[in-house]
């Protein structure tokens, strides 16, 4: 690995299933500049989601589709000295490569992710927004759809994601406040609005917030996730 952070590489690693639309949009922006490597890992997809891919330039590996394998299935292919997981759905703004680089380059940083921001109109949103990203800057606990990213030497050290069907951004996020300071970048993921605009913004909140407590009460993630299932629909 380089000393230098300026010089790290980075590898992108999409954990997708199905997402061969959101894959087109985004892949061709993340190849902007030198050192960068893109990794799909296809969670047995139906839709070509992997051609796609290929077709654009990323490695394409298969694994079981449950995020926490993907990523790291991806993370233990990836070359790149930096580590950034990003989901299919969500969408980095140019210049993110040179941030990144320099927010892992200062003293006390473990990791990083994005400032959270979401495609889509309307008031309801906006707050989301508000409260996500006060969460994530005062609380050091950004959630996946930021893009974390971390250097690979410490992902290894962590012993990767841990295996669990939900949750796993979070007790990555809490295992990584324990070696150093998490820092937002000010430039933007901006995320899919689905998740909303199916189920609704406050129904939505509210069970995102239900994992949460969930989880931090002990509950077992497994029926966790059997939960999340049934109310996502």
């Amino acid at each position: 690995m380089s000393t230098d952070p300026k010089t790290f590489s980075i590898s992108i690693i999409i954990p997708a299933c199905n997402e061969a639309e959101n894959i087109a949009r985004h892949l061709p922006g993340l190849f902007a500049g030198p050192d960068i490597e893109v990794l799909v890992v296809d969670g047995n997809s139906s839709d070509g989601t992997a051609a796609v891919a290929e077709a654009l330039g990323a490695r394409v590996l298969r694994a079981d589709p449950d995020r926490a394998s993907q990523m790291n299935v991806g993370a233990g292919a990836a070359r790149g000295d930096i580590l950034l997981f990003l989901h299919a759905d969500t969408a980095l703004a140019p210049g993110f490569a040179s941030q990144v680089r320099a927010a892992l380059g200062e003293p006390g940083v473990a990791a990083g992710a994005f400032r959270f921001a979401i495609a889509g109109s309307g008031w309801g949103l906006r707050l989301i927004e508000k409260g996500v990203n006060i969460r994530a800057r005062f609380l050091q606990m950004p959630y996946g759809d930021q893009a974390l990213f971390v250097r690979s030497d410490l992902f290894a050290s962590l012993g990767g994601f841990p295996p669990l069907p939900v949750m796993e951004d979070f007790e990555m996020v809490r295992r990584l406040k324990q070696r150093g300071r998490i820092t937002i970048l000010s430039l933007a993921a901006t995320t899919s609005a689905r998740r909303w605009q199916k189920l609704g913004t406050l129904r939505t909140t509210l069970i995102n917030q239900a994992m949460v407590f969930g989880y931090l009460l002990g509950v077992n993630p497994r029926k966790l996730a059997e939960w999340y299932r049934v109310k996502r629909g």
